[in-house]
């Protein structure tokens, strides 16, 4: 155990090396196992944090995303969180004004993460896979830049299904509704 965990730990210092030394604008730790991101990650990139754009946590095993690993990464303009244990945002997360696109799908979240209605440039959310219910339809229909909302494979009540263009501006891909089996 201690060596795969040896290998685990270096393969993140490799990754994160890789990106300070080529002042890379993408931070890429997906695939890594982590169950928190490393704060010694913080000060590994101190020196390139303003020039980070993109940020990949995708398939680990975070329960949580941190408000510093939010204010570090103030320049993100995209965040793949996709299959993690993650079930809400930091409230932080607002202050991303450059976020183009965030992918939170295969996660736990219940509801839609309501902190993502006010990030100013957010495009692109995805959703899917997730175990969301309900969805604030007033405050996406808010959101000025939203191009694309991804509910796929959730169980999204009747009234998502009746947001229909031109009532909301962006598109919503939900999953093809389950027939409702015959008594």
């Amino acid at each position: 155990i201690q060596k795969r965990m040896g290998e685990a730990v270096a393969r993140v210092a490799r990754k994160v090396n890789d990106t300070v030394e080529n002042k890379k604008d993408s931070l890429d730790l997906a695939n890594c196992k982590l169950m928190t991101f490393p704060v010694g990650i913080y000060k590994a990139v101190r020196s390139v944090t303003e020039g980070i754009h993109r940020i990949s946590l995708a398939n680990n095993e975070l329960k949580s995303i941190t408000s510093r690993f939010v204010t570090t990464f103030s320049q993100l303009t995209e965040l793949n969180l996709a299959g993690n244990y993650l079930h809400r945002l930091p409230e932080e997360i607002t202050s991303l004004l450059h976020l183009r696109a965030i992918d939170l799908s295969q996660n736990r979240f219940r509801r839609f993460p309501e902190p993502l209605a006010t990030v100013p440039a957010l495009e692109t959310i995805d959703l899917e896979e997730n175990e969301i219910a309900e969805v604030p339809t007033d405050k996406l229909a808010s959101m000025a830049l939203l191009r694309s909302l991804n509910l796929r494979a959730n169980p999204v009540g009747p009234e998502v299904r009746l947001l229909v263009r031109p009532l909301v501006p962006f598109d919503l891909l939900l999953s093809p509704e389950e027939p409702i089996p015959k008594a």
